[in-house]
């Protein structure tokens, strides 16, 4: 029988066995992550893995999306990259101590900013990005985690395939690994499938002695997993402005990818289960993470997309999962080193190949031919940016920009204007459609100042006035018109572009005529 307690929420049942064995599995997948992303940046295994611990905990527990994990990601690494690169240009003597003290002084920076963020509360604004981008951004994602394990079938130093037998090896048992979490769930439900695969795939290695890639085998020479609790330490900096300077840019980028990557992921997990986090919450609570990773010796992070799936798709709904999750590992890093470093890569990329097949929209498919071109162009290049440049911040921000410009370029050809004059003379022009930036040119060529008559209406009833340039179109309209010694009205303003034109400050004043259901604006000169 199926106990349900609550956990931190108490709006929310929570599945104590699902939560428990979905967070080991999740342990068992951070692992090879967390040291992968740390030699990226050239860090020792443990940065990595102390960075998973603390964003994986502290977010899990204060966060805005249970369920969702998170912990050291290569997205965030490859900025410590060019970081490390920019702290040898000016000290070519630095060592890989004070460079980690620089690293920790970013994070904790970025988790500041991190904070700032969800206190103004601006996580709404990840609502701009488009359908097509997030489209872009998952596939392209999928591609990544795919693609990410092919390392593994090559020799250590990454040059020569797998030959013979250890080729075939490694294939079977990644098959299997991915039969197991395809089948499994057809036949019981009980416990995750993706657990059963690495414990079944495991016990194989080790009962057959199979010569086979493990952990341990894709760790440096003297390396190890094994460590103690994740030491506390402020970094230890001289506090001037030429160090600010230094860490500020990489401090920027680390927290904006952060929350663009963990504010993505939250949607993703949110359409999954059907339910809504808080983004303002998450952003909080990923700054937090960050500090505190800072402080204690790791590289930082955010949220990371292949593990939330492994864990939604086990069924795991609350924060217990991410608690679990981060609490094994850190058994794993003080007790357990020794049996995790035996585990068999290939139940691993088994694991990864099927999370990058459920990651993967295949739905954008089937909606290929029913898209709008645009889209489908958003689609494809934030898709190829992200699988070309590994950078999710910025291909979401490439994609966000197109679809914007795209979006203008369409709403400024959709401008048009009704004419006709009434029985005293006067001329009217309907105007429909927005009046901004991009459609000014348009609006402009609608009038004929010198052969209208001596009173214009132009009415705004079906189109709104939008920003600077569409203010200084009319300034400029209402120019021309008193030169030519014409008056014209502007009728049926709405309450915030009344509100514009004001605080623009121009020739323009708003009035309100005899007849109530509409307001005026007529030029100050002809009142």
């Amino acid at each position: 029988m199926k106990q349900y307690l609550n956990l931190f929420d108490f709006k929310q049942k929570v599945d104590y066995k699902t939560e428990v064995l979905s967070g080991l599995t999740v342990a068992l997948a951070l692992v090879p992550e967390a040291v992968a992303f740390a030699f990226i940046a050239g860090f020792s295994p443990l940065t990595g893995l102390y960075a998973a611990f603390v964003m994986g905990l502290i977010t899990s527990i204060f966060g805005g999306r249970p369920g969702m994990i998170s912990g050291a990601t290569g997205a965030i690494a490859v900025i410590f990259v060019g970081l490390i690169v920019q702290l040898k240009s000016i000290n070519p003597e630095i060592t890989k101590p004070e460079i980690l003290q620089y690293v920790f002084a970013t994070v904790i920076l970025a988790g500041i900013m991190q904070i700032a963020f969800g206190f103004l509360r601006l996580g709404k604004f990840i609502r701009l990005v488009p359908h097509s981008v997030m489209f872009g951004f998952v596939n392209g994602l999928a591609i990544i985690i795919f693609m990410a394990q092919f390392p593994s079938f090559y020799q250590k130093g990454g040059k020569e395939l797998l030959e013979g037998t250890q080729m075939f090896t490694m294939v079977g048992l990644v098959l299997l690994t991915m039969l197991i979490i395809w089948g499994l769930p057809n036949i019981t439900k009980m416990v995750p499938s993706a657990l059963v695969a690495i414990c079944v795939v495991t016990a194989i290695v080790m009962i057959f002695k199979l010569d086979t890639l493990t952990i341990a085998g894709t760790l440096n020479e003297g390396e190890s997993i094994k460590g103690g609790f994740p030491p506390f330490g402020i970094p230890t900096l001289d506090l001037n402005l030429d160090t600010l300077m230094v860490i500020l840019p990489f401090a920027g980028i680390v927290a904006g990818v952060g929350l663009i990557e963990s504010l993505l992921t939250l949607n993703l997990v949110d359409e999954i289960t059907q339910t809504r986090g808080s983004g303002n919450k998450e952003a909080v609570a990923q700054g937090a993470a960050n500090i505190l990773s800072g402080l204690f010796a790791g590289m930082g992070g955010c949220a990371m997309i292949g593990q939330s799936l492994i864990n939604t798709s086990n069924g795991a709904r609350a924060r217990l999962s991410g608690i679990v999750a981060s609490l094994m590992l850190l058994v794993f890093i003080m007790y357990g080193s020794g049996i995790i470093e035996k585990l068999p890569m290939a139940s691993l990329v088994g694991l990864m190949f099927m999370v990058a097949i459920g990651t993967f929209e295949w739905a954008s498919f089937k909606v290929f031919n029913k898209m709008p071109k645009s889209d489908i162009f958003v689609m494809i290049v934030v898709t190829l940016v992200t699988v070309l440049l590994h950078n999710l911040a910025l291909a979401v921000l490439i994609g966000v920009i197109i679809s914007a410009l795209v979006f203008a370029w369409d709403n400024a050809k959709r401008i048009r204007a009704r004419k006709h004059i009434d029985e005293n003379g006067t001329k009217h022009y309907e105007i429909y459609g927005p009046l901004f930036f991009g459609s000014v040119g348009v609006f402009n060529e609608k009038f004929d100042i010198q052969g209208d008559p001596e009173e214009v209406i132009i009415d705004f009833k079906e189109s709104r006035i939008a920003d600077m340039s569409a203010i200084e179109a009319l300034n400029k309209l209402t120019e021309l018109y008193e030169k030519a010694g014409k008056k014209v009205h502007l009728k049926h303003l709405s309450p915030d572009c009344i509100e514009l034109l004001q605080n623009a400050d121009k020739v323009i004043d708003v009035n309100v005529m005899e007849d109530p259901t509409y307001k005026v604006a007529v030029d100050k000169a002809k009142l």
